[in-house]
Formats: structure tokens, C-alpha cells, sequence
């Protein structure tokens, strides 16, 4: 009822104010025509003010403002990044899949023999042990973060401790949880949607993420560091071939020299940037924290901050301790079981109740 009649009261007074700019169009009897400025003046910006109120009077309500407003013109876009970015997750699987293939499609056909009949035998064996298992380790660790859910809070039980109430689930929330609008589901430990897995990086796969970035940038780094020699001669090659082509080169000898090319190109463009990212990601499990969390407790301490407190993440349990809660390391020899061999072995919190270091009223400051 009561909205019923808001409505009411909203529609008669655009239609009084519509009568009343109606009224200021009309022509006065009497009037002097155009030659009285001053009362054409007057009038046109009294016809302009209430032409602004009766816009303002079909949309308006007490809790519109610029941000609600920006909000609704900027809905189209990103529901458009939703959806391509959903889309594109497969192209973007697909590409890293057919780079990595092509990368080792190519050091074992090139850099590989090289490194077997022009290396001494002990720098041989070293190579072949190093290269496969960062080869390993690497295809490990993304197939686990691609086909691992990041987990999502039960919706089976209802007695699950929760900090808030999701506006698009219409369900609880625990501690860490986010939505993610592209997935269109609330995620555990949420840090981020990765278009690259075509998942969301959540609790039960951020340990599978970290290492597939840090595996990925340590075997780009050693592809371009072991092909840095073939890659200057095939380029003195190349650049030799395109000022005076000698006749005696193959064709195989110009398709080499261009794979050894591309594969230095694109293995150091990698390694610096991906290492940047695996970099950001660093400090942040340093910090006990996921680029969620970052924005959130930068946003904490500045408030904290204007009131005299210092910010405190509850989540942080010490640099080293926090790497453990990411490894699941629970004793030494899990360094080398867990961390430096291919391990599926589940995080040691739920995702749901967390370990808080701290109980006082405001756990965010001190």
C-alpha cells in the first residue's frame, strides 16, 4: 500500500509540474513580444528549472546518487565483461595449452640435442633432470588449478558462522568469502578470476595457482637462459640470410633458426611477466592476505588510521607460518613431499572457520 501510493503521489505531482510547465510555455496576453528581455530572460530560466525538476521527478528517490547513477550506465559493460571474459576463459586455456606445447615441441627437438652432444656429460644430466621436472611440475599445477574448485560455502547447512549476507546468492557468507560475477557464485578465500584457468582462484586451489606461476616462471627462465646461445646464432643467421641469402641453408636450418627465435622471445617475455605477478602474489601471502583482501585492508587502514589505530590483519600468522597454511607444510620433510614434488593433498583449514589471532573488539586495529 504503501508503495502503491508513492507511485500515486510521484505520477500527479510530474502531472502538476507538466501542467505547470505547460502554463510557462503559453503566450501571456498583453505581452510585449520580444522586445522585453528582462521578462524573456526570467521566464526561460524559470522554464528551464522546473524542466529539470520534472526530469529529476521520474527517477528521483531518496536514495539515488552520482554513484547509483554511474552504477546503472556502466550495467551494460560489465555485464559484457562478464560474459566475454566466461567466453574467452577457453580461448585463453587453449592458447596457454598450445604455447606450452609448442615450447617443448621445440626444445626437444632443437635445444635439447644440442645440449646432449655439445654439453659435458655431468651439465647433460643436469639438464635433462631440471627441464622435465619443472615439466612436470608445471603441467601438474595447472591442470590441478583448472580443474579444482575453489570452493563455495555449503548451502546445505544452515548454522555456518557467516559475516554478512550475499546480495546475489541470498546466502550466508563466511569469513573471506566473495562473489564472483563471473562465475556468478560466492568463493571461499576468494583472490581473484583468472581468465588463463578459466577459474576462480579460491581456498582450495590458490596453493595450485602459486606454484603453476612459480613453476611456469623458473621453467621460462631456464628455457631462455639454456637457448640464449642458439638464439644469437640463429639471429646472426637470420640477419645474415636476409642481407645476402647464401645457397647452401636448408630449409630446416631457417625453420630452426626461426623456432629457436621464438622460443627465446616468447619464454622471456614470460618470465617477466609472469614473474611480475608471481612477485605481487609474494608479498602478498607474505602479508597473509588475497588481492581481494588487499584493497579491503588498505581501505581499514586509512580509516583506522583518522582515528588513531593502527591496522592489524587477523589472517596474518607470521611470513613464514603463512606459507606453511598455503603448502599445507606441517613438518620439514613436507618442504620436499609437498612443495617440491607434485602433491594433491587438501589445505588444512576449511575455508569456513578460520584461525583469527585476535579476539578484541575491533580485531582490525590495536
Amino acid at each position: 500500500m504503501r508503495l502503491g501510493s508513492s507511485w500515486r503521489w510521484q505520477l500527479s505531482r510530474a502531472m502538476r509540474l507538466a501542467l505547470r510547465w505547460c502554463r510557462l510555455c503559453r503566450p501571456q496576453r498583453g505581452s510585449r513580444g520580444l522586445g522585453s528581455k528582462p521578462g524573456i530572460t526570467d521566464r526561460l530560466s524559470e522554464l528551464w528549472s522546473y524542466s529539470k525538476l520534472l526530469l529529476k521527478s521520474l527517477y528521483f528517490n531518496s536514495l539515488t546518487n552520482s554513484d547509483t547513477l554511474l552504477d546503472c550506465a556502466f550495467e551494460p559493460v560489465y555485464w559484457i565483461v562478464d560474459n566475454v571474459t566466461r567466453w574467452f576463459g577457453v580461448v585463453f586455456v587453449c592458447l596457454v595449452i598450445l604455447l606450452t606445447t609448442s615450447v617443448v615441441i621445440i626444445v626437444y627437438l632443437f635445444v635439447l640435442p644440442t645440449i646432449l652432444s655439445a654439453y659435458p656429460v655431468h651439465w647433460a644430466v643436469w639438464h635433462l633432470c631440471c627441464g622435465h621436472w619443472l615439466l612436470v611440475m608445471v603441467v601438474f599445477h595447472y591442470y590441478k588449478a583448472t580443474t579444482t574448485s575453489p570452493g563455495h560455502p555449503p548451502k546445505d547447512k544452515i548454522h555456518i558462522p557467516s559475516v554478512s549476507i550475499c546480495k546475489k546468492c541470498i546466502t550466508a557468507k563466511p569469513a573471506r568469502t566473495h562473489h564472483c560475477s563471473i562465475c556468478n557464485i560466492c568463493v571461499l578465500k576468494m583472490d581473484h578470476h583468472c581468465p588463463w584457468l578459466n577459474n576462480c582462484v579460491g581456498h582450495f586451489n590458490h596453493r595450485y595457482f602459486f606454484s603453476f606461476c612459480l613453476y611456469m616462471t623458473l621453467g621460462c627462465i631456464y628455457c631462455s637462459i639454456s637457448s640464449r646461445n642458439l638464439f644469437l646464432d640463429a639471429y646472426s643467421a637470420i640477419e645474415r640470410y636476409y642481407q645476402t641469402p647464401p645457397p647452401t641453408e636448408t630449409f630446416r636450418e631457417s625453420t630452426a633458426h626461426k623456432c629457436i627465435i621464438f622460443l627465446w622471445v616468447l619464454t622471456s617475455s614470460v618470465a617477466v611477466a609472469l614473474g611480475g605477478l608471481t612477485l605481487w602474489h609474494v608479498t602478498l601471502i607474505s602479508r597473509g592476505e588475497t588481492s581481494v583482501e588487499r584493497h579491503i585492508n588498505r581501505k581499514e587502514t586509512k580509516r583506522l588510521r583518522e582515528v588513531g589505530k593502527v591496522f592489524k590483519n587477523p589472517y596474518h600468522h607470521g611470513r613464514l607460518n603463512n606459507w606453511k597454511l598455503l603448502f599445507g607444510v606441517e613438518k620439514r620433510s613436507h618442504w620436499f613431499t609437498r612443495v617440491l614434488l607434485p602433491s594433491s593433498h587438501l589445505p588444512n583449514e576449511d575455508g569456513i572457520m578460520w584461525d583469527c589471532t585476535f579476539t578484541r573488539r575491533d580485531p582490525m586495529a590495536i
